[in-house]
């Protein structure tokens, strides 16, 4: 390589100052794949999941050109052009959604494993379904986020699954023998009233999880022209909001691309996707300073698999930002987390609305 790996950064973001750019699993991940990546010609290789640009730019690095590269995080592919600009490696690459065009024909794939098993398939379906007879998947992470039924999922798509040696406690997958591909498709289902569509790693799938569900029970009735349904998921704040204001347009925003996804099909199956416009952003950074009168939010308060209290008040700051003065903050939150502090202090007065044995349902005021 003629940079070294320790030299990317994270884009500025939420998951706390202890977090790297590379893994031990992005490493290994390059080492496995070495000899596979050195016969592959320009556009054979795909990258998936890439948290920073390790995986892209250290092949890049080792003389790959035309990898297509697929992030669901948008921080993630922010951090990815920024480190290929620093390093005058951003030429090399060229971002996609999860579709066929991203791995038509690919010969090479490295996936970063998701947590979610649902969204392994979605990948290992699209990638049996559209990539080279011969391609050669090297599918790695962490052996604490590890389990033996994602084996299993890739052996639904692929006739060879083999395991690597572990190494700094990271191991690789490497499957080949594509076969029963398929394009991903929403999980869908009806919950009280309101179609939702999902597609794989979105937070609670096609369902309600308790939280929302509270939220939803208290919500107000609106006289805004205009809400936000802020870290949006499935889009099911949205859609409950459009349906019950017949002319109330929703802005709903997630910086997940599955995320986004799953909101624009959950609008279109409830009949209201033209008073709903499903915006992939980080935070609230499209939205104008002051220019919102109400916005809900279920915050996100997992960095991985750990809690990190750390990452809601980031959110609260970029509501009170793109709040108007008067403007309201619906807040659903984990009891536990006692975010009405933070509330009060980054938004303004914040008194409760609801409370359940987990979960609290509060309104800030925009000072």
């Amino acid at each position: 390589m003629t940079f070294s790996l320790d030299d990317l950064r994270r884009w500025p973001d939420l998951e706390g100052p202890d977090l790297v750019a590379v893994d031990a699993a992005d490493r290994l991940l390059l080492d496995e794949s070495a000899a596979a990546r050195d016969d592959v010609p320009d556009g054979g290789l795909v990258v998936i999941d890439d948290a920073y640009g390790a995986l892209t730019l250290g092949s890049a690095s080792d003389g790959a050109r035309g990898i297509r590269v697929h992030q669901d995080a948008l921080t993630g592919q922010r951090a990815l052009v920024s480190n290929a600009s620093r390093l005058g490696l951003d030429d090399t690459f060229s971002s996609h959604g999860l579709d066929a065009d991203l791995v038509r024909d690919a010969r090479v794939v490295l996936l970063r494993l998701p947590r979610s098993l649902r969204a392994l398939d979605d990948v290992a379906g699209l990638i049996a379904a559209h990539a080279h007879p011969d391609v050669v998947v090297f599918a790695g992470g962490r052996i604490k986020h590890m389990t033996p039924t994602m084996n299993d999922v890739l052996r639904t798509r692929f006739a060879r699954v083999d395991v690597t040696h572990a190494r700094q406690k990271s191991r690789v997958l490497v499957s080949r023998g594509p076969h029963d591909g398929a394009d991903p498709q929403p999980e869908a289902a009806t919950v009280d009233g309101l179609e939702i569509r999902a597609f794989g790693g979105v937070f609670a799938g096609a369902s309600i999880d308790i939280g929302t569900r509270l939220l939803l029970a208290h919500l107000p009735e609106l006289t805004s022209p205009e809400a936000i349904d802020y870290a949006c998921g499935s889009g099911v704040v949205a859609a409950a909001l459009a349906t019950r204001h017949p002319t109330l347009r929703v802005i709903a925003c997630d910086q997940s691309a599955a995320a986004v996804a799953s909101a624009r099909a959950t609008a279109e199956a409830n009949g209201v996707a033209e008073r709903i416009e499903v915006v992939r952003d980080d935070m609230l950074g499209s939205q104008p300073d002051g220019s919102a009168r109400f916005i809900a939010l279920n915050p996100p308060f997992h960095s991985g698999s750990a809690i990190n209290e750390g990452i809601a008040p980031h959110f609260f700051a970029d509501a009170a930002r793109a709040l108007a003065p008067g403007g309201e903050l619906w807040t659903v939150w984990n009891s536990a987390l006692q975010y009405r502090p933070a509330l009060e202090r980054i938004v303004g007065p914040t008194r409760q609305v609801a409370r359940d044995r987990k979960f609290t349902v509060t309104v800030s005021t925009r000072r």
